[in-house]
């Protein structure tokens, strides 16, 4: 039995948990406000509100109903675009009709769940993120230039900030603002009131269980199959979430999501630019499901984040059970989609070593589209050189020009203790032309593909040290 509270009802369903919200909201529930349109993600017509009672306060953030599956409900608020209704337009909505920001209607209702969500996570209401956070709506009828002056005046409008408030406060803000209706106040006590949701663990379920992350690929890919299948949510386990350093090694939970390590202020002290390149993978409510421990068992061999780590001297946690074992990222893939991980084994955590003096790392990514796109081609590169601007470490990777995600290791074997020079680099770009196995797709022809890779070598070393390389030399 699956239950939660959905916008004012408390709701419990036996309905299959494979099943997405989309389709329970709307052929169960008849809630049409929320809209079938892509079914894949990308265009924000099904997005609704995700609440959970955190210990301390209520978390509310945007999500893709459409693939959302019902086991991940089970203690939660769900919120339709009917369940922030009043007898009055709140403010988003109000927002949206003074300045025409709706023509058709349907894509309306999840630009007001965006907005809602980013008055809900924001402090300081800075019209920029305002509408980096509609990065997951489309409007069809391209009535961009209203929904942007609507999120413009909103962030304009004498809302104070939030970002001195105690979490609790967040809550009485929003309803005090009219962005919640008043009810919104007695969910977190309606929340620890519902039953607690059984965590099993691999194993302790039948052997044919699919084991779940945030599944936003799984319920683009395989909707049919997962819609009646025995799911394993990993989303639970708080043990698999969350970012630490510890004796000059960070690791990651597998389940932390996308947006918590581009949001991570651990990470950006490593990576500087951390939050404009994870900025580049998918839209927000997407990057808030999609895990790390999901893009890399993925092993899409253009998976943004795989190569991302693939950068650095990365090994992974595998765990079944009581048994635990590490293993390089590099080893992980074996063929096309082909893992040296056994059934029911987990990825629980990945590692690497904090990088320390004179270490330098840059991830580059060409994609048709600057954002919301599948890269064509993305590399990553971490170097340590010495006083003498020679390298004496190097992990180099590539995606997108082999059945794998590719760790270019005779590449890195000859820049090692090369000194900082173009005569070097050009070898190592010619060199990496001899690992490397593209294929022609809508993406690019194998000849466009290798030629990214030597411009994006050459990227990562103009981009880390522009005082020795100067791309018109090159």
């Amino acid at each position: 039995m699956i239950t939660f509270i959905l916008n004012r009802a408390r709701i419990s369903t036996e309905m299959p948990s494979g099943m997405v919200t989309l389709d329970f909201l709307r052929q169960s529930q008849r809630l049409a406000g929320t809209k079938e349109g892509c079914r894949e993600g990308d265009c924000g017509a099904c997005l609704i509100l995700l609440g959970e009672w955190n210990g301390n306060t209520m978390a509310y953030q945007p999500v893709n109903s459409c693939l959302l599956p019902l086991a991940e409900l089970h203690g939660k608020h769900v919120v339709t675009i009917e369940g922030l209704t009043t007898p009055d337009l709140n403010p988003i909505q109000q927002a949206m009709v003074d300045e025409g920001a709706t023509q058709c209607g349907y894509c309306a209702p999840g630009i007001v769940m965006s907005l809602t969500g980013f008055f809900c996570n924001h402090g300081q209401f800075d019209e920029h993120d305002a509408i980096a956070a509609l990065d997951g709506n489309i409007c069809r009828c391209t009535g961009y230039e209203g929904i942007r002056r609507a999120a413009r005046n909103l962030c304009h409008a004498s809302f104070p900030p939030t970002h001195g408030f105690a979490e609790k406060e967040r809550l009485q803000w929003l309803v005090e603002t009219q962005i919640f209706p008043q009810y919104f106040l007695q969910i977190p006590e309606r929340l620890q009131k519902l039953p607690v949701a059984e965590n099993k663990r691999p194993g302790e379920q039948s052997s044919e269980a699919i084991i779940v992350a945030g599944g936003t690929d799984l319920w683009v890919q395989k909707p049919t199959e997962l819609s009646h299948a025995d799911l394993m949510m990993l989303s639970q386990r708080k043990d698999l979430q969350g970012i630490r350093i510890e004796q000059n090694r960070c690791y990651i939970g597998a389940t932390t999501s996308i947006e918590d390590m581009k949001d991570s202020q651990l990470l950006r002290k490593i990576f500087p630019d951390i939050s404009n390149d994870f900025a580049r993978i998918a839209s927000t409510p997407v990057r808030r499901r999609a895990t790390l421990g999901g893009n890399i068992v993925n092993a899409s061999p253009i998976g943004d984040l795989i190569i991302f780590f693939l950068g650095l001297e990365t090994s992974l946690l595998l765990g079944k059970g009581q048994q635990q074992r590490t293993l390089a990222l590099k080893d992980l893939f074996k063929g096309y989609k082909q893992l040296d991980k056994q059934k029911n084994e987990l990825v629980e955590a990945i590692s690497f070593p904090v990088p320390y003096h004179k270490t330098f790392f840059n991830f580059e990514k060409v994609s048709k589209r600057t954002h919301l796109d599948i890269a064509s081609v993305n590399s990553a590169m971490q170097v340590k050189i010495d006083e003498n601007n020679v390298i004496q470490h190097v992990h180099l990777s590539a995606g997108g020009v082999a059945p794998i995600p590719l760790y270019l290791s005779r590449t890195v074997n000859y820049l090692e203790g090369k000194a900082l020079h173009r005569d070097s680099l050009r070898e190592a770009a010619s060199i990496a032309q001899t690992e490397i196995s593209p294929v022609s797709d809508v993406r690019g022809s194998a000849n466009y593909k290798s030629l990214l890779l030597r411009q994006l070598l050459h990227a990562h070393f103009i981009t880390l040290f522009p005082e020795r390389f100067h791309k018109r030399y090159l």
